[in-house]
């Protein structure tokens, strides 16, 4: 449905960056409004900025007066506050009120009462929707039964959240949990509850408007998760009945009612999958990351609809007319070494190819541009929609293995490998199992053999096999041996990569943004794609969504020290938390050595063993490179173990 005939606001201002700032103005510009970016220093040439009819500097996306006071200046009608940032921010909802600019969002007092978790627990016992059980932070910590979850009362994300397993470890995971929450969201309230351990999340989309209208458009599944972070999402839940489908549904609309809500909210829940009883959790005050998969299954523009109300209008829809049709899946794709405890990765992204024939892809990184731990490490999302689950899954597949981003490490391998799990495939996945499960990194081979062939067979730019580098000008080509991390034999006229058959199906030229496509057949492996972006030594690859880096052996032979000898090194960028120890100090292993942070997640630095600290490299406050060393423990001497 097309709005622009009705609505009376002529302009919208995206209080936010990145894909969702693009993915407002594409809506707005539907409709026919004019949009407005607000953009940073680090942000002066980014896409969001680029794709907006105007423009306004701000030192921060978190200052509240500079907002304000950049919306009143460009003549926003509406400001849309996207996700994260100030979009559950009260006092951000007020002082736009306050400025005579309309929020797209609930009101300043509801966004209080159900963006805080403490105070939205109330509303739920009050709507009569089960909660989970808690405790009080008066009580004795010894008394719990473990394992909880502390948890902050603002915000979301999993920021300020952390699952404590004895009352031994309670003092350092509340110190921990504060620190990220007021770090994140400003305030380091927390709650404590019961922690599920095998447990689904689900979650119900509503929709209410100001005129006595709240909808549900069905449930999502987000149990695919890691350190409480989404990794997949997916709408309908599977394996669901439609009885419960029913209740959690019904439940969401009556805390909505209950609230007064208006405009686009999240009801989430937690199923216990020994009970299959449901608890809620929170309620998200805004759009929600992974609101595509809505959108795919029941046809609606959630935007729009926000704007809708916004405007002051009824919503144009009855309950009835909510249909969902088909199953899709959403992948939030980070910048992060999944494949190493998830840290987040920052550098440039110097060349990007995402799957936009295969997938509704909601991104805003290009080539070239700078990935800084300053916001959130989310690059884009890739979204599939189909007629069922597993043909929605084999999609997503088959995009993720068309997405190529080079540069930096993405968590791109790891949510194909994911998505190819039996676990996945069947939905047994809750929310606990990549905490106790290994998903399985791509082994090098495939990409090493591709690289290895176009290397020997391409020069740079993509033209002929007759280089300087071992074959011969006149004849056949000579066997090359090309140093790979080690050694690689190509024999391009016997189509073999170390012993092993390989067939060209399809090779492109090097494109503008500097990846080739090969489309191998592997005698051992079968059909392979591979993205493949050659460098002055060795190439960087792409397989299965998984970035390698393929180096000749004087240059993969350097790095940086190891926990294992002592030095404990920055296992991301970022800036330095917390210094626990001081030269000369004795440790255990497993001590906390201190803390560090980037894109607003924190690590705890431990003592990899028993010793003395000998050196602290870095202090709170520290802005430090990936690999810095910050702490040295040199082993305890051992005792003599006498004579020979």
């Amino acid at each position: 449905m097309t709005l622009s005939s009705t609505l009376s606001i002529r302009s919208v201002l995206v209080a936010n960056r990145g894909e969702i700032a693009l993915r407002v103005f594409r809506t707005a510009r539907r409709l026919g409004l004019r949009t407005i970016a607000l953009y940073t220093d680090l942000d002066v040439t980014a896409p969001h900025v680029r794709a907006a009819d105007d423009a306004v500097w701000v030192p921060s996306y978190l200052d509240i007066d500079a907002v304000v006071a950049a919306a009143l200046s460009s003549g926003a009608d509406v400001v849309h506050p996207g996700y994260g940032f100030l979009s559950e921010r009260s006092g951000f909802a007020a002082a736009l009120r306050d400025a005579g600019v309309v929020l797209a969002g609930p009101s300043p007092e509801v966004m209080e009462l159900m963006g805080r978790k403490d105070v939205a627990r109330e509303v739920a016992v009050a709507a009569g929707v089960p909660v989970v059980p808690s405790y009080s932070f008066d009580d004795d910590p010894h008394t719990f039964a473990y394992p909880i979850l502390v948890k902050a009362a603002a915000g979301g994300g999993g920021k300020g959240m952390r699952v404590v397993q004895s009352a031994d470890d309670f003092a350092e995971a509340i110190a921990a949990a504060r620190r990220e929450s007021a770090h994140a969201f400003g305030d380091d309230v927390l709650l404590l509850e019961k922690y599920v351990e095998s447990g689904r999340h689900l979650e119900v989309q509503v929709m209410a408007d100001t005129h006595g209208t709240a909808l549900h458009l069905w449930e999502r599944d987000c149990s695919s998760q890691r350190r409480h972070q989404k990794v997949l999402e997916e709408a309908p839940a599977p394996t669901i009945d439609d009885d419960l489908r029913e209740r959690l549904c019904s439940a969401a609309v009556d805390l909505t009612r209950q609230a007064g809500y208006a405009g686009a909210g999240t009801v989430e829940f937690l199923l216990d999958s020994a009970t299959n009883e449901f608890y809620f959790l929170e309620m998200n005050t805004r759009l929600q990351v992974e609101h595509p998969v809505t959108e795919a299954i029941t046809g609606l523009d959630l935007v729009e609809l926000q704007l809708l109300v916004a405007d002051g209008q009824p919503l144009p829809l009855a309950q009835e007319q909510v249909s969902s049709t088909g199953h899709a899946i959403e992948a939030r794709v980070y910048a992060e070494d999944a494949f190493g405890g998830f840290l987040p990765q920052a550098g440039t992204a110097t060349a990007v190819r995402w799957p936009d024939t295969l997938a509704r892809v909601d991104q805003a990184l290009e080539s070239g541009q700078e990935v800084s731990t300053s916001y959130d490490p989310m690059l884009g999302k890739v979204i599939v929609h189909a007629a069922d689950r597993e043909a929605a899954r084999q999609g997503l597949i088959a995009a993720l293995d068309a997405t190529a981003i080079c540069g930096l490490t993405t968590n791109t391998g790891f949510l194909r490998a994911l998505l190819a799990t039996d676990e996945f495939r069947n939905a047994t996945i809750d929310t606990a199992w990549l905490d106790h499960h290994e998903v399985a990194a791509p082994d090098a081979a495939s990409a090493r053999a591709a690289v290895a062939w176009r290397l020997a067979t391409r020069d740079p730019d993509g033209g002929t096999p007759f280089v300087a580098d071992g074959f011969r000008i006149a004849g056949e080509p000579a066997p090359v041996r090309v140093h790979l991390d080690r050694p690689v034999l190509v024999e391009p006229m016997l189509h073999r990569v170390d012993g092993e058959a390989v067939r060209v199906l399809g090779d492109e030229s090097v494109g503008a943004d500097g990846i080739a496509r090969l489309d191998l057949d592997l005698e051992n492996a079968g059909r392979q794609t591979v993205f493949v972006r050659p460098a002055r030594r060795g190439a960087e690859a792409i397989w299965h969504g998984q970035r390698f880096v393929l180096v000749s052996p004087d240059r993969a032979s350097g790095g940086i020290a190891a926990a294992s000898d002592g030095t404990v090194v920055a296992p991301m960028p970022g800036t330095v938390l917390d210094v626990r120890v001081s030269e000369g100090a004795r440790v255990s292993a497993g001590d906390v050595l201190g803390a560090m942070e980037a894109m607003k997640m924190e690590l705890t630095l431990k003592a990899p063993h028993d010793g003395t600290v000998t050196r602290v490299g870095a202090h709170s406050g520290d802005q430090v490179a990936l690999g810095a060393s910050l702490f040295v423990v040199t082993p305890a001497e051992s005792a003599s173990t006498g004579s020979d």
